[in-house]
Order: C-alpha cells, then sequence, then structure tokens
C-alpha cells in the first residue's frame, strides 16, 4: 500500500492468479505455511497478504473476501498472532514461530526483569502492569488501557509509540477487534483493538521455550527461514522487515 498524487495504492493479484488468497481461511494455511506474514507491502516483494490478495475487495466490509476483516477474524482464532511485529507495522507470527521471535526480540527478558534492569521505561511498565496481574481475562479495550495506565491530555504521552514498541518486543499483541457497548450494553462506533499479552494466549511456557536458546541464534533461525521461503530477499531486506 502506497499514496500515489494523493490516492491510496493497494497492490495485489487478480482472482484468478495461482498465488492468490481467497479467503481468511486460505490466509490462514498460508501465514501456517511461511510462518510470518507483513499485512502490507514493504521492501521484500512479494513478502504481504496485500501482495497475494485482490486490491478491490479491501475495505469493502465484505468479511468473506475482505482482508482488512480478514486480520480481526485470524487474531480471534486463537492460532495466529497480530499485531505492530515487522518495521512497526502490522503483519502476523504463527504460534510455531512465536516463542522463536520473543526469544530475538525480548533478548531474552520477561517484562518485568526487563524493567527491574533499566531496559524499559516508566510508561511501558504503566501498561504492562495492567497485563501482569491474576486478572481471568487480561484483555483490554485499547481506549480504556490508554486511561487505566494514564495518557491522555494531562498525562503521559505517546501511547500509541509505547503499544507500538511493546509489540515489537512481543509483550502485547491484538487479540481481537470490538465495538464498544454504552451502559446499557449496546454496541456503537467503530471497531477498537482488543490488546493482550502472548503469554495470556498462548502461556507462558509456550512462549518462553527458546529462551534456553541465544537470542542471535533465534535470529539466526528467522533469517535462514526467510532465505528459504523468500530467496530474493537481501540481508538489508532482512534486517529492515524482521529485526
Amino acid at each position: 500500500m502506497s499514496v500515489e498524487d494523493g490516492k491510496w495504492i493497494m497492490y495485489g493479484v487478480d482472482w484468478d492468479d495461482a498465488e492468490c488468497i481467497h479467503s481468511v481461511d486460505e490466509a490462514i494455511a498460508y501465514i501456517n505455511e511461511v510462518g510470518f506474514l507483513p499485512l502490507f507491502k514493504n521492501e521484500i516483494p512479494g513478502f504481504s497478504l496485500e501482495e497475494r490478495t485482490v486490491p478491490d475487495y479491501w475495505w469493502s466490509d465484505d468479511v468473506k473476501n475482505d482482508p482488512w476483516m480478514w486480520r480481526a477474524v485470524i487474531a480471534r482464532t486463537g492460532q495466529i498472532a497480530y499485531g505492530k511485529f515487522f518495521d512497526k507495522k502490522a503483519g502476523f507470527i504463527s504460534k510455531k514461530w512465536l516463542p522463536v521471535f520473543a526469544n530475538y526480540r525480548r533478548d531474552g527478558y520477561d517484562f518485568d526483569a526487563l524493567y527491574e534492569d533499566g531496559k524499559a521505561p516508566l510508561k511501558h511498565k504503566k501498561i504492562m502492569t495492567h497485563f501482569m496481574d491474576d486478572r481471568e481475562e487480561a484483555e483490554i479495550y485499547s481506549n480504556e488501557l490508554k486511561k487505566l495506565a494514564g495518557f491522555g491530555k494531562d498525562g503521559e504521552k505517546g501511547f500509541d509509540g509505547a503499544i507500538t514498541n511493546l509489540m515489537m518486543q512481543l509483550y502485547l499483541c491484538n487479540c481481537d477487534f470490538r465495538k464498544r457497548r454504552n451502559k446499557k450494553g449496546v454496541e456503537y462506533g467503530w471497531d477498537v483493538a482488543i490488546y493482550s499479552t502472548p503469554e495470556h494466549l498462548w502461556g507462558y511456557d509456550t512462549m518462553t521455550s527458546m529462551y534456553q536458546e541465544e537470542p542471535q541464534q533465534s535470529w539466526e533461525q528467522i533469517v535462514n527461514h526467510m532465505r528459504d521461503i523468500y530467496p530474493i530477499a537481501t540481508d538489508q531486506q532482512i534486517r529492515k522487515v524482521l529485526k
């Protein structure tokens, strides 16, 4: 996706193209096959959901054909993680590859240890505190989390940037997109992002299962896999999109 002459341009394929992904089920299968995939076009040619779908179906509000709506369906399946994982832009990571990315991106740290070692700012701690208690449902609307963590007009600044950084480190992800409800329980407005931790969704043991490996080894595993599935990608492109 790019802007040309003031217009949004989507890149993709025709419906009859052999590489076309036609449904959310096909998207899930493809993401699990390749392991991880950005949502939109990036520096690596063909390495996105955008480039394997029909451009005219984006933002059509047809859940059957609209890849923008698929992202919400995929996020709530519990099979694949969705968030801003690639150069601070949205994309997907399969359950199989989550521990590898987590070990590399977190440098082997759980968040509490990262903060105690002075490697995370206070604003990140104010967000993560609300996911580190023993609540039964650690899934929070973005607007509610912003207030709970003390961000806003008279509080902390940079909420969106903090969330993005925590996603890049695999401490947070999107688990759904839902409409807000008023006091009577009636839905209203646009869908709002719901945040959670990968640990809540897939378990602590799963997310830390690669911690015995050096983070650099996990990075090399990611790079080697990319060279297998997208051999045209250069080292520079791989670092840009995945590091």
